[in-house]
């Protein structure tokens, strides 16, 4: 990245997968009878979400997506952001797109057509089934989400964006690899930061030698992870052993560690902050998204690393405290209050 970048329209621009959240809470037995793996996320094809469906109870429905939702932390925090996604032309994709519109996210992805194959029809949806400890285990159905094609990309929007963010559920399909790979090229070419979320254990162990060329190639500026992905990534069982691998490679890392809080690396700068306080760990559902939206604010405003991490920490205890991924409270003032 130079130092010659150009002023920016967006403080974040992210790519991502565009999903609907169908969420219900659930016993346990239900977990096992159903196969799942409680905690974890799945993908699942047609024929399988039709029976997880059925299989739920009362459902809620409410627009998701990893990037998305941070981009909506990011938004209530009073950030400026844009978001490039894959929907159908469907009531799904409507939903969505309404949705990320109204929370004030910049978002003009046109809809796959209804031509093509059966799952590129769809719009994607995750089917969320919520235990009574809070725990979410997801089952996600990609559908059209993961047809975005890199023509899809508007080159002067991905460089007018202080920070390009990429999710990493979404290099697990060819054609929205593709796109994010130039999404780089551009973002860097523009002087700008990228950003990058692991987002799932799976995904390291089907992309780790592609998450660590870029790394090694200085690709990355941000990355997140918790505990379980940083293990993946670096090959190191110890917490403190994973980190000072990645540090000297990346500019910013930034490791989420559930109840025991969050660490920061920068340069030689280490900050830690343990987790908020809730009253009631309701829905875990979106944590580590919305942690990210809180920390990327304030890293595009210039905050210092512990006050980054605050602002996460703050975030994530809010969406802990209620069933879905975006916010029901009054982010900013959260914030606010909490730094004084």
């Amino acid at each position: 990245m130079t130092d010659t970048a150009a002023p920016t329209r967006y403080d974040v621009i992210a790519i991502g997968n565009a999903i609907v959240d169908v969420m219900a809470p659930c016993e346990d037995a239900l977990i096992g009878e159903l196969g799942l793996s409680k905690g974890g996320m799945t993908l699942v094809d047609t024929e399988r979400a039709e029976e997880l469906y059925q299989a739920m109870g009362p459902a809620k429905e409410i627009s998701g997506g990893s990037a998305a939702n941070t981009l909506a932390g990011m938004a209530a925090l009073g950030a400026k952001c844009a978001f490039v996604g894959q929907v159908a032309d469907d009531q799904l994709g409507e939903v969505f797109t309404h949705d990320i519109r109204a929370i004030g996210v910049a978002y003009e992805t046109p809809s796959r057509p209804a031509e093509g194959s059966e799952d590129s029809l769809t719009t994607a949806r995750c089917l969320i089934f919520v235990t009574p400890d809070g725990e979410r285990t997801m089952n996600t159905f990609l559908g059209a989400t993961q047809f975005l094609p890199a023509e899809a990309l508007d080159d002067e929007l991905i460089a007018s964006a202080g920070i390009l963010y990429l999710e990493g559920y979404l290099w697990d399909p060819e054609e929205p690899r593709r796109a994010m790979r130039r999404a780089i090229e551009v973002a860097r070419r523009a002087g700008r930061k990228v950003a990058f979320t692991a987002s799932e254990s799976f995904v390291i162990d089907r992309h780790g030698d592609d998450f660590r060329a870029l790394i090694d190639e200085g690709q990355i500026d941000i990355l997140f992870v918790n505990e379980t992905e940083l293990a993946s990534l670096t090959g190191e069982s110890d917490f403190d052993a994973g980190l000072a691998k990645l540090s000297g490679k990346i500019p910013t890392v930034v490791a989420t560690r559930s109840a025991k809080g969050a660490v920061a690396v920068q340069g030689q700068t280490r900050a830690e902050v343990p987790a908020e306080p809730v009253d009631k760990v309701v829905d875990t559902t979106g944590a580590g998204d919305l942690f990210a939206a809180g920390f990327l604010t304030g890293h595009a405003r210039g905050e210092s690393l512990e006050t980054c991490l605050t602002m996460g920490a703050v975030c994530a205890a809010e969406i802990i405290s209620h069933y879905g991924a975006r916010s029901e409270a009054d982010l900013k003032a959260l914030v606010a209050k909490r730094l004084g």
